[in-house]
């Protein structure tokens, strides 16, 4: 019995300690067998265009800077960038971003290397805090030709912070200055974080700890520069007893994680 070809797009998306980019992953040429198959069992599949490195710093006094890409796989793609404000559902055509990538659009061949610039073209950036933008790399493998065979497009997506001269502090040691307290919201308790510096802090890693030990944790996440972020703790309804601290890791520039903990405010 033969089955008609049904197009899916399913979208995969983690931030691991080491912030590894966002990934979506688009299906394409899916036969509606398959189809229910990859809706009902997890989904294994790796980009083979890897962006180097985790995250990207533009100081605003530079001309230009440049992402590298390599192609890992052992076939040739087709690869689309832009960068958009946040919002990741902006298709490239429509995306805002005060930047210029160079090339758009390029072919790269299996283990293939390539650099690629990004010029800031304006307007203005506010000069007492870091602007946050995001580059998207959209790697279009070859179409197949076999019947049922599934096409997978993969898009990463990292964090491109502009970053004006002069800021106080440097960005890896902005975390020692957040405010941390525990508040109690219609869902239960959440650990609010508030940011007094110019920095954006990217957390690996949040938990709450009593008598020194674990007893909740919020995942990863961010709190922008002069800017107030909850993160909701899970399985928590009320207050613990016992000596309540934080114990966090913030992710540096180059993408390390480094440990930390803090008291509470409250």
């Amino acid at each position: 019995m033969a089955t008609s070809a049904v197009s899916a797009r399913v979208v995969n998306r983690w931030h691991c300690p080491s912030e590894k980019p966002m990934l979506t992953v688009v299906m394409r040429s899916l036969s509606a067998l398959a189809l229910a198959a990859v809706l009902l069992c997890p989904l294994a599949a790796e980009a083979g265009v890897v962006i180097a490195g985790t995250r990207l710093v533009y100081p605003a006094q530079e001309r230009e800077v440049t992402l590298g890409l390599n192609n890992e796989a052992q076939r040739p793609s087709l690869v689309q960038l832009w960068i958009d404000d946040g919002n990741q559902d902006t298709p490239p055509e429509e995306a805002k971003a005060p930047f210029v990538m160079t090339p758009p659009l390029l072919r790269m061949d299996a283990g293939a290397r390539q650099a690629v610039r990004i010029r800031f073209t304006g307007p203005a950036q506010p000069g007492d805090r870091e602007s946050l933008y995001w580059v998207n790399v959209l790697e279009i493998p070859p179409s197949s030709a076999a019947e049922d065979k599934l096409d997978l497009a993969f898009r990463s997506r990292i964090k491109l912070f502009y970053r004006p001269a002069g800021l106080p502090g440097e960005a890896d040691t902005a975390h020692r200055q957040l405010r941390w307290s525990l508040q109690q919201r219609a869902g239960g308790l959440a650990v609010q974080v508030d940011n007094p510096t110019p920095w954006h802090v990217s957390f690996a890693a949040i938990s709450l700890t009593v008598d020194g030990k674990v007893s909740a944790d919020t995942g990863g996440g961010m709190v922008a520069p002069r800017a107030t972020q909850v993160f909701p703790l899970d399985g928590l309804a009320t207050r613990p007893q016992g000596v309540i601290g934080i114990e966090y890791s913030t992710i540096t520039d180059v993408g390390a994680v480094q440990p930390a903990s803090a008291s509470l405010a409250n």
